[in-house]
């Protein structure tokens, strides 16, 4: 028979991480429920996550390429390819939010690790994802984008997206708890993160003395990691990749140690 010392309780994130592998089952069957709730009274399905990107590309492809005169190569899969990689990133962490305030009901009657939420939101994302992939492919296949050995580089500009998004997740789930508007404003703020990274044009427009300040936004760096091998069958320079490390580290890092943090207190403030 265990015997439990509360003197003796291990540290609050190990004790999660602990929770998180006990409830795996759990999180498997949020992220299936969230993806079967998507397209369940949906016309067309799992067909239009892939439409979708599909038709706003369409869109500003029209606008920026033929209005705005902007010229790069290919640019239809130029815009598809960041605004993959943007759409993965901003509905995680919206998601991540949202669930959490919406389950404080869950909470309050039964025990389960409350950054499964954060966790189901990066995973139901991540199959979006992947279906997202077969319209980038099907558009940059015949535009004359060859296959690269680039592309196996994927899988980790991925996780190291992935874990940047998990981590800025947990930290506006704390934040939500704690301030009931933060969903509405971080809406806002997703919409001037969205024009201050280069999804839907060439950084090269971008006067030099403000340059310097995209160095600082995150997914300016994951963008490139998915757009370079497709695009160029390159593999992004060291500098690309030592700069999404380190924003992954400290991102999940500082989220992991903040939400836990105050864990045991959500449910009493949902």
């Amino acid at each position: 028979m265990p015997i439990y010392d509360s003197a003796n309780t291990p540290p609050l994130l190990l004790e999660e991480l602990r929770a998180l592998w006990d409830y795996r089952g759990l999180i498997v069957q949020l992220v299936s429920r969230a993806v079967k709730t998507r397209y369940k009274r949906s016309v067309l399905g799992v067909a239009w996550t892939m439409l979708n990107p599909l038709l706003t590309m369409l869109v500003l492809t029209v606008v920026f390429s033929q209005v705005f005169r902007i010229q790069i190569e290919n640019f239809p899969v130029y815009v598809l390819s960041g605004q993959l990689v943007w759409n993965f990133f901003a509905s995680a962490t919206s998601k991540a939010m949202g669930e959490m305030i919406w389950s404080g009901e869950l909470l309050k009657r039964i025990y389960m690790p409350r950054s499964a939420f954060a966790l189901a939101a990066v995973g139901t994302e991540l199959v979006n994802w992947l279906l997202a992939l077969i319209p980038l492919l099907a558009i940059a296949l015949p535009l004359g984008v060859h296959p690269s050995l680039a592309w196996l580089s994927w899988p980790l500009a991925m996780i190291l997206l992935s874990a940047f998004t998990l981590g800025l997740g947990l930290l506006l789930s704390t934040a939500a708890v704690y301030f009931g508007d933060m969903l509405p404003v971080y809406n806002v703020l997703l919409t001037i993160w969205l024009y201050a990274t280069p999804v839907i044009y060439p950084l090269e427009i971008v006067p030099e003395r403000w340059r310097v300040i995209f160095r600082f936004n995150p997914m300016v760096v994951y963008v490139e990691l998915f757009r370079q091998p497709l695009l160029y069958g390159i593999l992004p320079g060291r500098e690309v990749w030592s700069a999404a490390v380190g924003f992954a580290f400290v991102a999940l890092t500082l989220g992991a140690l903040v939400f836990t943090w105050r864990a045991d207190e959500y449910a009493y403030r949902l």
